[in-house]
C-alpha cells in the first residue's frame, strides 16, 4: 500500500484541496480530503497527455520516447505512425505497437489513411482500406489518424472515405489535418465525420472548425509554433481545446512537453481549470483513454508537481508504477532492432546542377520561400544568374538549392531553389522528410550538397551537416530512417550539437533548421514544396516548372 498527501486537483469539479490518496496494487483505494489548499504541499495533477504526436520526429523509438516524457509529467500520446508507415507500411505500425508495449506511458496509436500522402512523391508503402481495417482491429490502436488528402475527402475518394467508415463502424475518433480549410468547405470535412484539428495557424480559421464541430488541438512543436495564435481559444471554447506537439525534437523534450503549454497558458492569465482540461481532461475523454482521473477505483496515474504556474515535475507514476522521481527516470532502456528500407547509392555533383535555358545569363524561376516556426511556404519568382549552362544560387538573398533524393529506387535527383533557411556555407540533409521520407537537402553550392546528402546516403539514412570546408557530421538513424537505437538523451546531445552547428557555422538563423527541412518535401501543406518527382504547387496541387519565364 502507497500514501502521498498533496494539494489534490479536481479538473472536472474545479476544485483544489488537500488530501490523503491511498493506492494499492496500482489502484487508488481511498481520497480523504483534510482542507483546503495548503502552502508549501505540492500538487497531484491526472497528468499531461500529447493529444497529437509522430513519436519517430523524436528520433526516438516509443519506449525511448517514454523514458524522456515522464519527466515531463507527460502520462499519455495520442501518436500518429504515419511516418514509419509511410517507408515500411503495416510492417512499420507493429513495430511501432511492440516498442510501445515497452514502456508504461500510453501511448494510442492510430491507423494513418494517408499513406502514401499523394500520388505526387514516391513513398515506402502504400496502406490500403483492408490494411487499414485490419490496423483499426489491432490492441493498441484506438482512432484514424490524420486525415490529410482533405481535397480526396470534400471530393468524395472512393478509397479514402473506405477507411472513415471503417472507423466509423467502429464507433472511433478520426483525426483531422486541414490547412486553411474555412466556411462551407471546413463544414463539409468535419460532416464526414472528422472530429479534430492541428493545423490552425489563425483564430479565425479555428473558430470555423469549432463551428463546424471539431475540437481544436493547439500546436506547439519544434517546427510548427501556433500558441500564440490559438491560446485565446482557451477562455473561449473550454472543453473543445486540447495541446499538442505534432513533432518534437529530443533536445525539445529534454526541456519541456505539454507541461510548458500549461505554463505559458496559465501566463496569459488563462483560467487554471480550462488550461488543465485542455492538457489533462479534453484527450482523456475525445480518445476515450483507460487513465482515470485521481478516483477511488482508477489507476494511480498522475504527476506531482511543485506549482500551479511552471508545472515543474517531481514525480510521475503510471498505473502505480513510478516512473520518475527526484530528477531520476526510473524506466530502464530498451533494445529496438533497427528495420528499414533504403536503396538510394551515392550522387554526383553534376546530378545536382540545374540546367538554364539555352544561351541565357540569367533567368527568371520559381523560389520556395521558408519561414520559421511555420510548415506553410510562401511561392515567389526570382531572377538567378547563369553560368556554364547552369543556374547558380545567390547567398547574398539568400537563395540556396534544394533537393529530394528518392530513397527507394534509383531516381535523377529533384533539384529547386529555396529562401528563408539563410545559410552562409555548406549544406544540410535528412532522411527525416515528411510525408515519403526520401533525403532533403539544402545546400549553399553543389559540392556541399553532394557531400550531405552522400552522407545520409552512407548511413542508410540519418541527419548530416557539411560546412563549406567539406567536413561533414551525421547522426545515423538506422531504424527506418527515422530514428535511432541509442541513448535518447545523448541523441538529445547530438541533435543539439547538430542545430548549433548549423546555426553558429553555417549561418542559419532558425530557430530548428533541421526540423524545417524535413517539411520542405510535405506537399500537402501549401504552397511551394519538392518532391522526389519535381516542384509542387501545393494550392493547385500539382506540379510546376521551376523557370518561370514566359
Amino acid at each position: 500500500m502507497d500514501r502521498l498527501t498533496a494539494n489534490y486537483v479536481d479538473i472536472a469539479r474545479r476544485e483544489i484541496f488537500v488530501a490523503d490518496i491511498v493506492w494499492q496494487d496500482g489502484i487508488i483505494t481511498r481520497v480523504d480530503p483534510l482542507g483546503p489548499q495548503r502552502d508549501g504541499l505540492p500538487f497531484l495533477l491526472p497528468g499531461f497527455i500529447d493529444a497529437h504526436v509522430h513519436i519517430e520526429s523524436s528520433l526516438l523509438p516509443p519506449a525511448e520516447f517514454g523514458r524522456l516524457a515522464v519527466r515531463q509529467g507527460t502520462v499519455a500520446t495520442i501518436s500518429d505512425p504515419h511516418e514509419i508507415a509511410n517507408v515500411l507500411g503495416v510492417d512499420g505500425v507493429r513495430f511501432m505497437l511492440a516498442n510501445a508495449r515497452q514502456t508504461p506511458l500510453h501511448i494510442l496509436f492510430g491507423a494513418p489513411p494517408c499513406v502514401p500522402a499523394t500520388s505526387f512523391e514516391t513513398a515506402g508503402a502504400t496502406l490500403s482500406p483492408a490494411d487499414i481495417e485490419t490496423l483499426l482491429d489491432e490492441p493498441g490502436i484506438g482512432y484514424l489518424s490524420e486525415v490529410m488528402n482533405f481535397p480526396g475527402v470534400l471530393a468524395g475518394d472512393p478509397d479514402l472515405m473506405a477507411k472513415i467508415a471503417a472507423a466509423q463502424q467502429r464507433g472511433l475518433p478520426i483525426d483531422g489535418h486541414a490547412p486553411g480549410l474555412r466556411g462551407e468547405e471546413a463544414r463539409r470535412y468535419a460532416a464526414a465525420g472528422i472530429t479534430t484539428d492541428h493545423e490552425c495557424v489563425s483564430l479565425a480559421e479555428a473558430e470555423d472548425k469549432i463551428a463546424a464541430g471539431m475540437t481544436i488541438i493547439i500546436r506547439e512543436g519544434s517546427a510548427a509554433r501556433n500558441f500564440a495564435a490559438l491560446h485565446p481559444l482557451l477562455s473561449k471554447h473550454p472543453g473543445r481545446i486540447m495541446f499538442c506537439t505534432d513533432d518534437c525534437h529530443p533536445d525539445d523534450l529534454q526541456i519541456g512537453h505539454i507541461n510548458t503549454l500549461a505554463a505559458r497558458a496559465c501566463a496569459e492569465g488563462h483560467d487554471l481549470f480550462a488550461v488543465l482540461e485542455a492538457a489533462c481532461l479534453t484527450p482523456r475523454t475525445h480518445y476515450r483513454l483507460p487513465l482515470g482521473m485521481l478516483k477511488i477505483g482508477d489507476p494511480m496515474t498522475g504527476t506531482l508537481v511543485r506549482d500551479l504556474t511552471q508545472f515543474n515535475v517531481i514525480q510521475t507514476w503510471i498505473d502505480g508504477q513510478t516512473v520518475f522521481a527526484a530528477g531520476e527516470i526510473h524506466l530502464k532502456p530498451v533494445p529496438s532492432q533497427p528495420i528499414n528500407k533504403f536503396s538510394a547509392t551515392p550522387i554526383s555533383a553534376d546530378e545536382l546542377a540545374v540546367s538554364a535555358p539555352p544561351n541565357a545569363t540569367s533567368c527568371k524561376v520559381r523560389v520556395i520561400i521558408a519561414e520559421d516556426g511555420q510548415l506553410i511556404t510562401r511561392s515567389e519568382i526570382h531572377t538567378l544568374p547563369s553560368a556554364g549552362g547552369q543556374l547558380q544560387p545567390d547567398s547574398s538573398r539568400d537563395i540556396a538549392l534544394i533537393s529530394v533524393v528518392n530513397r527507394y529506387e534509383k531516381a535523377i535527383p529533384a533539384v529547386a531553389f529555396i529562401q528563408g533557411f539563410g545559410l552562409r556555407e555548406g549544406a544540410i540533409a535528412s532522411s527525416v522528410a515528411h510525408d515519403s521520407h526520401n533525403i532533403v537537402a539544402v545546400g549553399c553550392d553543389l559540392e556541399s550538397l553532394m557531400r550531405a546528402i552522400n552522407a545520409v546516403i552512407a548511413s542508410q539514412g540519418g541527419l548530416s551537416v557539411t560546412d563549406g570546408s567539406g567536413h561533414t557530421d551525421c547522426l545515423a538513424l538506422p531504424i527506418a530512417g527515422l530514428m535511432s537505437d541509442g541513448d535518447g538523451d545523448q541523441i538529445a546531445q547530438q541533435f543539439k550539437t547538430f542545430t548549433a552547428k548549423t546555426r553558429t557555422i553555417l549561418g542559419s538563423p532558425m530557430r530548428s533548421p533541421l526540423m524545417a527541412l524535413s517539411f520542405m518535401a510535405l506537399l500537402v501543406i501549401p504552397a511551394l514544396k519538392l518532391s522526389d518527382k519535381g516542384l509542387f504547387d501545393g494550392n493547385a496541387f500539382r506540379f510546376c516548372d521551376i523557370i518561370a519565364d514566359d
